[in-house]
């Protein structure tokens, strides 16, 4: 599980830095446009936490987030709504080179914390090596 641990990690680290800037109230475009960023850097390193929990404890191998995030919920590792709301993550990461857009940037910034919540869930499910 040496990969695993140090993929989770790097995910804990990165969500930290989200969870910094994604629970401001009011940001500023600077704040939003940085929780955006650190948004894109998380879910990269959440998904590949994943990829590599998938592999080293179940013997899956997958090759992209969003088939990642549909064998974590057959595998009891997300709920059936989290799986649901991971595969959204994953829709809004894609939109991401689109924040020049200010009302798709506002709206994906309003989703951040549900976002963090959800990483995070699965990030100490994973640490704690089971399922629901």
């Amino acid at each position: 599980m040496g990969r695993v641990l140090e993929r989770l990690e790097v995910a804990r680290r990165a969500l930290r830095t989200l969870e910094e800037v994604a629970y401001l109230e009011e940001p500023s475009p600077l704040e939003r446009d940085a929780a955006i960023q650190r948004f894109e850097y998380t879910f990269e390193a959440f998904w590949k936490a994943l990829q590599a929990f998938l592999r080293e404890r179940e013997g899956l191998e997958v090759a992209s987030p969003k088939r990642a995030f549909r064998l974590a919920h057959e595998t009891g590792l997300m709920a059936e709504e989290e799986a649901r709301l991971a595969l959204a993550m994953a829709d809004d990461r894609n939109l991401t080179v689109h924040t020049y857009n200010e009302a798709l940037a506002q709206a994906i910034f309003g989703r951040l914390r549900s976002y963090a919540e959800l990483m995070g869930r699965v990030l100490r499910r994973m640490d704690e090596g089971h399922s629901l």
